[in-house]
């Protein structure tokens, strides 16, 4: 196991958000302070098959989607339909392109036309009270990803393929240049980093799903060509 002391456990059940007191111990103290991997929970497998190129470019290759430049906060949007992305944009990420020269995939999803395939994915059982899910789907080639941002909570599944999490705590703002991509800030910043300094970090494969809680800084790069799914929970 490569550096366990900077490795997320693996989990395969984890109460990450069943009511409790808030004291430190209960699942709902838990939700707020570390992320987690989760495996096994749903069967996603019809989600999966429905998401194939193939099947993907034969129901939704003519609908306009709104892609995002890959960089932290995501500055500008460009609409175009969704089978010139897959044909056109969809290859490994350039090392040497700044953030706002990559378009990605992922967030600004329209729920009405993307309805039909949605209704097949099951999310993780788990809920925190007082909060409404909401669903972000993407399609990355590889070496995408996007640089160091935070949010609220929510799970981040990986329908194909394999995504790299790189995840610091909210008091502790990683060194990073919100226009150069993650693939860049990996091959430049990361080895310079003193062990004290380095993220928590893991891989994600096809099924499991991350739990990243309220306001964590993630960077996140997909090692391969990657469809994959989040649930907000803010």
């Amino acid at each position: 196991m490569a550096p366990a002391s900077r490795l997320l456990a693996l989990w395969a059940l984890a109460a990450v958000a069943l009511p409790g007191s808030g004291e430190e111990g209960d699942g709902g103290w838990y939700a707020f302070v570390r992320p987690v991997i989760l495996q096994g929970l749903t069967d996603n497998s019809r989600f999966r098959a429905l998401c194939s190129r193939e099947r993907l470019l034969a129901s939704f290759g003519d609908r306009v989607v709104r892609l995002s430049t890959a960089n932290t906060y995501s500055y500008q949007k460009v609409d175009l339909p969704f089978q010139e992305y897959v044909e056109q944009l969809l290859h490994p990420q350039d090392p040497t392109s700044l953030g706002n020269d990559t378009l990605y995939f992922f967030g600004d999803n329209n729920f009405t036309e993307w309805a039909s395939l949605f209704r097949y994915y099951s999310p993780p059982p788990f809920g925190l009270l007082g909060t409404a899910p909401a669903y972000s789907f993407g399609i990355a080639g590889a070496g995408s990803g996007v640089p160091f941002h935070w949010h609220g909570p929510g799970y981040s599944e990986v329908i194909y393929g394999r995504k790299r999490w790189f995840l610091y705590p909210p008091e502790k703002t990683p060194e990073f240049h919100p226009n150069k991509t993650t693939l860049a800030w990996l091959r430049d910043t990361y080895p310079t980093l003193p062990p004290t300094a380095r993220p928590l970090e893991c891989t994600i494969r096809a099924g499991e799903v991350l739990y990243f809680p309220d306001r964590w800084w993630h960077a996140t790069l997909n090692l391969d060509t990657s469809v994959f799914i989040s649930t907000f929970l803010g």
